[in-house]
């Protein structure tokens, strides 16, 4: 097993132009590009402040960096992989403090049951292979972990089918870059 140290910028608000550095065993892990993360936040831009965010499958945890960073109050990360969530721990805690909560959990695992917290602004944004985005929506919906009116970005690859989603989740912006689909979801209940 190879092990190799990363890097991935943040490229806007009060720590844009930070690096904040992970842990990619085996090539694994595709964080969200500049560009990408660029038109995310382009779309939600103005619809930041006191979002409580949640990024499951996370990663780098780039996507949950960026909103803080640009305003949102609070993140909880989540990452199936231990060393991965240390590495977000050890990166991000010292930039945003308590507003920060990461967990070594598998993220179906993690939603599947009655939520104890509700988040507005959710990041799926799985490995590609692993195609659970269906399961994911299903489970925030289900078990409500949804606040009313929140907003959901969903990443793909641009080659996979579109994946399903709730019927009252309206379509506001999808844009394909790249090898990825990026779509954003609201909650219209």
């Amino acid at each position: 097993m190879s092990t190799n140290r990363s890097s991935v910028r943040i490229i806007g608000g009060e720590h844009r132009s930070r690096r904040l550095k992970f842990t990619d065993q085996n090539g694994d892990l595709r964080p969200s590009t500049d560009r990408l993360r660029e038109t995310l936040f382009n779309w939600i831009q103005f619809d930041l402040g006191g979002r409580q965010v949640l990024d499951l499958f996370a990663g780098s945890g780039i996507l949950a960096a960026e909103a803080l960073s640009r305003g949102a109050d609070r993140a909880e990360l989540i990452d199936i992989k231990p060393k991965r969530a240390d590495d977000l721990k050890q990166e991000l805690k010292p930039l945003f403090g308590t507003r920060i909560k990461v967990h070594a959990k598998d993220a179906l695992k993690w939603l599947d049951h009655p939520a104890d917290r509700c988040f507005d602004l959710i990041f799926i944004d799985p490995p590609y292979h692993l195609h659970v985005i269906t399961e994911a929506c299903q489970l925030l919906e289900q078990h409500g972990w949804l606040l009313d009116r929140a907003l959901i970005y969903i990443e793909t690859s641009a080659h996979d089918p579109e994946q399903a989603v709730p019927a009252h989740w309206q379509l506001l912006r999808e844009k394909v870059i790249g090898d990825a689909s990026a779509r954003l979801y609201t909650v219209t209940r």
